[in-house]
């Protein structure tokens, strides 16, 4: 399914060609730093998330790790996920660039909303 393919719930977090396409956006613009061992938020990232309003230090206080690699299956690379892909997928949906699909786990962007998602989060 093409739809689902582009942009789908993992979970709690976004995945598919644009939760593929956030992740490495996020890593080459040094919000993220990625290691053998760990997944990074770097200062410059958080300053990133705090400009979209996304409490980073309350994340930081839930049990889950803050931010996670989550391997994509229908690309086979890594999307985000973690305390920190939640809160993302969340401000997506609260923006209203996008919505998830009743009946399935695909996540539905408008026009205008895909416009905002490339521009602010992938660009």
């Amino acid at each position: 399914d093409p739809a689902l393919r582009k942009a789908r719930i993992c979970y709690d977090h976004l995945a598919g060609d644009y939760g593929v396409l956030l992740f490495d956006s996020l890593k080459k613009k040094k919000f993220l730093t990625a290691d053998k061992t760990a997944l990074t938020l770097t200062p410059k990232g958080l300053a990133f998330f705090a400009k979209l309003g996304i409490d980073v230090p309350s994340l930081k206080q839930q049990r889950r790790p803050l931010c996670k690699e989550c391997l994509d299956w229908s690309v086979r690379r890594s999307h985000l996920a973690g305390a920190l892909g939640a809160s993302l997928l969340d401000h997506i949906v609260t923006k209203k660039w996008a919505k998830r699909h009743n009946t399935s786990r695909v996540i539905n962007f408008t026009a205008s909303g895909e416009k905002q998602f490339l521009n602010q989060l992938c660009e």
